[in-house]
């Protein structure tokens, strides 16, 4: 190591190594990335103007969307100009800083999709507590505390991939830097970074979707007690949303960061990974 030069910055190898296919990609990630602003930016403006609206449930909606806005603005416009310029080299330090607002704001989303998984509880399964439980300053509290813990929870992550020795190869092949595919250009053994990844992934992952099995095994048992067809569908309908959004959160998820990097495909990352940056907010 004494005789390797500490890496300043990281080129991105992007989604395609096909110069032909650039041009196509761009302009499809650039619609998907305007449609992204213009759904989520709707979304919180139509909740904000109707007073009928100010519901719980309606706030964690807005929290969604700025949850979205924030993670598509950290990763498309720099996946854009890549695709375009030239150089596609990104510094060391604004590497790191993409990773953690990553890391952040898909652990607040995490963990406020399991609290709207739990606000659907209440709302099915104890409609008569409801509002006493999920009132106007509980649901304040919880999403401060919601965007307070991604904040923490990307920390332990950042601080430990930062001080990995990066002195050789600086080619990412990814379209952002995302953990992977760093472990992977580190210059010494990342078995324990490896580790700590899954188990980090594991314990807050594995628990948000737990509650949000739990709180839907709940759901689905009361929604088979409704004596109508109509009712049941009406009842289901309202959290159908929300279980599309969990299965392309979690399960592209799981995939990328609960398993060792020895078993990891770069290739078939960035695919799995379009799902949950890219598709999931949009």
């Amino acid at each position: 190591m004494d005789n390797q030069s500490t890496v300043t910055e990281f080129r991105l190898l992007g989604l395609s190594r096909f110069p032909e296919m650039q041009p196509l990609l761009f302009m499809c990630f650039l619609i998907i990335y305007l449609l992204t602003l213009a759904d989520n930016l709707s979304i919180c403006l139509a909740i904000w103007t109707d007073t009928t609206l100010h519901t719980p449930v309606y706030f964690f909606l807005v929290n969604v969307s700025l949850l979205d806005i924030s993670y598509s603005s950290v990763i498309l416009p720099n996946m854009l100009v890549t695709l375009v310029a030239k150089s596609k080299s990104l510094s060391f330090s604004s590497c790191i800083a993409q990773l953690y607002f990553i890391i952040s704001f898909a652990g607040s989303k995490s963990f406020l999709l399991a609290l709207m998984a739990y606000d659907r509880y209440m709302a099915i399964c104890q409609p008569l507590h409801y509002a006493t439980i999920m009132n106007h300053r509980t649901s304040l509290c919880s999403a401060i505390a919601i965007w307070i813990g991604g904040f923490v929870y990307s920390v332990l992550h950042t601080f430990f991939i930062a001080r990995l020795p990066f002195c050789g190869p600086n080619e990412i092949n990814h379209f952002f830097c995302e953990i992977p595919p760093l472990i992977k250009l580190a210059f010494m053994d990342t078995y324990f970074n490896e580790v700590l990844v899954f188990l980090l992934s594991g314990v807050v992952g594995g628990s948000c979707f737990l509650l949000i099995s739990t709180s839907y095994a709940y759901i689905l048992s009361t929604i088979m007690k409704i004596c109508s067809t109509q009712g049941r569908f009406k009842t289901f309908s309202t959290c159908v949303s929300h279980l599309i959004t969990v299965l392309l959160l979690y399960g592209p998820g799981f995939f990328t960061y609960l398993h060792l990097s020895s078993s990891y495909s770069m290739d078939t990352g960035k695919v799995v990974s379009v799902f949950y940056t890219v598709v999931t907010p949009c």
